[in-house]
């Protein structure tokens, strides 16, 4: 199992439509990545008026429904860092690398 201090933070997240990005950080405590056919952040809500999340906290990432990705172990990330932009859709994980 991963402890919370290890868990891979968000290093950049250049998807500004989203409430937890404060100038290139995600403020949200951790995030989800994934669905059935990509690796979308599930935690991504587009509200670009309003400000989530803890000031000074940076995201890690919580859970990772992609099996498929070389980073993931048991549906928990082991990258060091991931980035989170456009792909599939608004915001995925750029990190993401199938296997």
């Amino acid at each position: 199992m991963t402890a919370a201090m290890e868990m891979p933070r968000v290093q950049e997240c250049v998807v500004a439509a989203c409430a937890y990005n404060h100038t290139g950080d995600c403020h949200a405590f951790a995030i989800t990545i994934g669905s059935m056919d990509h690796a979308h952040c599930h935690t991504f809500i587009e509200m670009p008026s309003m400000r989530a999340g803890v000031d000074g906290q940076i995201a890690q990432v919580g859970a990772c429904q992609r099996a498929d990705c070389r980073h993931n172990e048991q549906l928990e990330c082991h990258a060091s860092a991931i980035k989170v932009g456009p792909d599939n859709d608004l915001a995925d994980c750029m990190t993401y690398t199938g296997r």
